[in-house]
């Protein structure tokens, strides 16, 4: 029996995460209820959560068929909920009445898509309030970050629900070695992240906006945020004034100390598609991370997309670049990176190196990673 299934994460749509890229490729083959996020903190008066408040209010609540077509293989529906409810919850109050307000808007549309023995998959601590209410045949937790040491999270409440998840889950999917050792052994599989081989291994034209003076190029793309290591780029930077460093991603972070140099540049938030244009063009992709327990968790997407993409790659150590160890250059130190960088000078003008690289993922597409989890959610 293929379980349908309905689906607690972040906002569909957004930046492509490890949740969107499963459900997209399940979605070829069984239904899809899926539920935009219901937050990890409790928002305060500032302008960002006011506008995001906003979105969600102003958002349709359900938009349906919401899939590309070209995204998909069947006629297999897919519906999006913009849920209204109350984020993060903390007494038993609150959390009795987030739940109700969520079952009024979920329930309609689960009975109207006619889900086929539906598996609860949730990517949100915070949606076990809804284990049991929505006649699921199964709970399953895909586990992608230690929520202990996520920025930007209610931790003392997400950390409770994580806790309660862990009891009632029928299958755990943790992300990284680090995380699948914090659940049950007998109900846990790891599943590392995938990645859409086809869109960062085909050659893409270069982007129009990458520096183009004749300077080597070292890019990282992703969210500017505080486990971004801003002293060791600092330290870099200015030892480095013949090479452009560009960023792209939404600056959540100050970045003041290393936006002040002739050869830095922050472009902005690109779409996923176009990432390519930049990744295979510049001359080494950088993963420059601080130290700390949201790092030693993490295994980021952007790891198996450098390496699709071929270009040389420098990082600082931390558990989910272990497999590739030889492959990538580490770097905890201005030292060391000003010589990986001038390493990466002559990895990327040797013609075998991308394929060197490449071969490695290859078979890490994020179709194979939906196969697999597929097997687990047929055997529930």
């Amino acid at each position: 029996m293929t379980h349908d299934l309905i689906v607690f994460a972040e906002d569909w749509g957004g930046l492509p995460s490890s949740t969107q890229h499963l459900i997209k490729q399940l979605s070829k083959t069984r239904k899809i209820v899926w539920v935009n996020s219901i937050g990890l903190r409790r928002p305060t008066f500032n302008l960002h959560d006011i506008k995001r408040l906003w979105h969600k209010l102003s958002a349709s609540k359900v938009d349906k068929n919401s899939l590309d077509p070209a995204e998909r293989s069947s006629g297999k529906d897919f519906h999006i909920i913009n849920p209204r409810t109350l984020p993060a919850p903390r007494c038993r109050a609150a959390r009795y009445i987030a739940v109700r307000l969520l079952l009024a808007q979920i329930k309609p549309v689960i009975k109207k898509a006619g889900l086929n023995s539906p598996i609860l998959w949730t990517s949100l601590p915070t949606a076990v309030d809804l284990a049991g209410h929505l006649n699921e045949s199964a709970l399953v937790y895909y586990c992608g970050d230690d929520f202990s040491g996520l920025a930007g999270v209610d931790h003392d409440t997400v950390v409770k629900r994580e806790n309660e998840l862990r009891g009632k889950a029928d299958l755990i999917l943790a992300a990284s070695r680090h995380l699948q050792y914090s659940f049950p052994v007998s109900r846990t599989h790891l599943l590392t992240h995938g990645v859409d081989y086809s869109l960062f291994s085909t050659p893409a034209a270069r982007a129009k906006d990458l520096p183009d003076d004749g300077r080597n190029i070292a890019g990282f793309y992703g969210s500017i945020s505080k486990w971004l290591n801003i002293e060791l780029l600092r330290n870099t930077i200015k030892r480095m004034p013949h090479w452009h460093f560009v960023f792209i991603g939404k600056v959540v972070v100050d970045v003041s100390r290393i936006n002040c140099f002739e050869n830095v540049c922050f472009l902005g938030e690109r779409p996923h598609q176009q990432l390519p244009s930049y990744s295979q063009h510049w001359t080494a992709s950088l993963l420059p991370f601080l130290d700390n327990a949201q790092i030693q968790a993490c295994n980021p997407l952007k790891l198996t997309e450098y390496l699709a993409a071929g270009s040389p790659i420098i990082c600082t150590s931390f558990p989910a670049i272990e497999p590739y160890r030889g492959l990538v250059q580490t770097a905890n130190n201005s030292d060391a990176m000003v010589e990986a960088l001038s390493a990466s000078e002559h990895l990327h003008d040797l013609a075998f190196f991308p394929d060197v690289l490449r071969s490695k993922v290859v078979n890490k597409s994020w179709e194979a990673r939906a196969a697999e989890v597929s097997k687990w959610l047929e055997a529930l």
